[in-house]
């Protein structure tokens, strides 16, 4: 029997072909675009999803027997805005998880409303990527668009829409539209008022790991595919990438190095940090986990390397590396603005500390040394909540680089363990469906039998101590940036 994970991703749809042994058989990806209409804004045509998605279908299962096909789910990019009218036609393009255009109503929420109470409410605070803040937005600037909403989505629940036609969301990825009642795993009556909404808007709940409908007879036939697959309802992508490393269960700690960048620590028990400045979010396995989500992570070295280096030889561009702990170039990887822990849509990327002698690989390496310290940034949270992190498991496509496993495992002091398959979400997808089929009998299981550590990067006491030095002068550029981001993004 075979299950088919699918990661709805920022640039691309990512499928997987996984067999009941847990053994990744096939995976197929498929670009689409991003449009960027105005400084900070970021959206995406939700046809664009679906059509990548059903070709990547039909190429991932090209020539197998198709009727051993049992089970899909997702992991997605979390937070988009996916709005349909009374039709199920789509208004507009979604408004994606980096987008930034929505400061006057994260400031309208976390200060009129109070952030006191949107903890209460959501276990959350106001963020530029989260949803409710979008439909606010929406609400004041499109309210033509907005008085046509029947039904509002995240970007994986519209393909899982499209597929079963049945309007559902899981509570991992709802935790992030700052609508759910985390806590007690529903809708918030509080914050649909709030947003001008009602409860009926919104799709049904359910837990990532059961099943929320089958195929679609046309779908089925397009495809090719009994029409009793089964799909469960996934999870926001950094829960489903911490079911594919096996971050299930209490205390356990997952680094995802993708487009984005997150710290996900799960926990058996629901709790909120003080300030909010981790997220609170209900979990893939039925308990919550608190993250830390940076908006630019390997998309920082992408840029670096694509549009100011022009060049593709991302391993070339790091041989060379060799100066670890000792570069006076520092980068604030902020290209998209940043949420946690500092929640500021105008912070911006920087380098600050270069001199005549710098070099193209002191550049690439403070780009590196960037997102390791910002992944610290949230790390240093976690440590304030009384968490004791030693190791974390670490996956997405920056995970492929030695060196920066390297950096990672110094500046945050913990073992880094790498895994033997390091598929992310698309593999969590994939073990989801297989639960929701019956193949496992809970994600804890699942995990234990199909996530394999097959390596293990230790600090290194005296690079360690250096990172520690360079982590403490890094922390604060940011502080002393602030006002000037500020004033120039306006």
């Amino acid at each position: 029997m075979y299950y088919i994970g699918i990661d709805l991703g920022t640039s691309a749809v990512k499928l997987l072909l996984m067999d009941d042994g847990g053994k990744v058989k096939r995976i197929v990806s498929k670009e689409y675009p991003i449009d960027f209409p105005k400084p900070g804004w970021s959206e995406q045509n939700p046809s664009d999803w679906y059509e990548k998605t059903m070709e990547g279908l039909l190429e991932l299962t090209d020539g197998m027997e198709k009727k051993e096909i049992k089970g899909i789910s997702f992991g997605g990019q979390m937070h988009g805005l996916v709005v349909l009218d009374e039709k199920d036609a789509v208004i507009r393009p979604a408004i994606l998880w980096n987008d930034g255009r929505t400061t006057e109503e994260c400031e309208y929420l976390n200060t009129v409303i109070g952030k006191e109470k949107l903890s209460d409410y959501t276990a959350n605070i106001a963020f530029a990527g989260f949803t409710a803040p979008k439909i606010l937005w929406m609400k004041k600037h499109e309210p033509q668009n907005f008085a046509k909403i029947k039904k509002i989505m995240l970007p994986k629940d519209y393909l899982a829409y499209t597929l079963t036609g049945n309007h559902c969301t899981d509570v991992s990825d709802a935790s992030g539209m700052l609508l759910l009642d985390v806590k007690n795993r529903c809708w918030s009556k509080e914050m649909c008022e709030i947003c001008g909404i009602t409860e009926e808007m919104l799709p049904r709940l359910y837990e990532s790991y059961e099943c929320v409908g089958t195929l679609l007879p046309d779908i089925a036939e397009r495809l090719g595919f009994s029409s009793e697959v089964k799909m469960a309802a996934g999870a926001g992508d950094n829960a489903a990438a911490a079911v594919a490393t096996g971050t299930v269960g209490d205390g356990k700690c997952n680094i995802s190095l993708g487009t984005s960048g997150t710290i996900f620590i799960s926990s058996e028990k629901f709790g909120v940090d003080e300030n909010n400045a981790l997220h609170a979010f209900a979990d893939a396995n039925g308990a919550y986990h608190l993250m830390g989500c940076m908006l630019s992570a390997a998309s920082c070295n992408k840029w670096w390397m694509d549009n100011i280096l022009e060049t593709k030889a991302y391993g070339e561009e790091q041989e060379n590396i060799t100066k670890l702990g000792e570069n006076h170039v520092y980068f604030l990887p902020y290209l998209m603005g940043e949420r946690s822990p500092h929640n500021d849509p105008d912070a911006r990327g920087t380098f600050i500390g270069m001199t005549m002698d710098t070099t193209r690989e002191d550049m690439t390496q403070a780009v590196l040394e960037g997102v390791a310290f910002a992944f610290r940034d949230s790390f240093e949270i976690a440590k304030k909540l009384g968490i004791s992190i030693e190791r974390t498991k670490i996956c997405g496509g920056g995970a492929k680089s030695l060196l920066w496993k390297k950096i990672l495992a110094n500046v945050l002091n913990i073992t880094v363990d790498v895994l033997e398959t390091e598929e992310g979400p698309s593999l969590g997808g994939a073990m989801l469906a297989a639960v929701a089929c019956g193949a496992y009998e809970n994600v804890e299981t699942a995990a234990e039998k199909i996530v394999k550590v097959v390596d293990s990067i230790e600090p290194e006491s005296e690079l360690a101590a250096k990172y520690e030095k360079r982590y403490q002068q890094f922390k604060q550029i940011y502080p002393a940036c602030k006002e000037l981001f500020s004033v120039i993004t306006k």
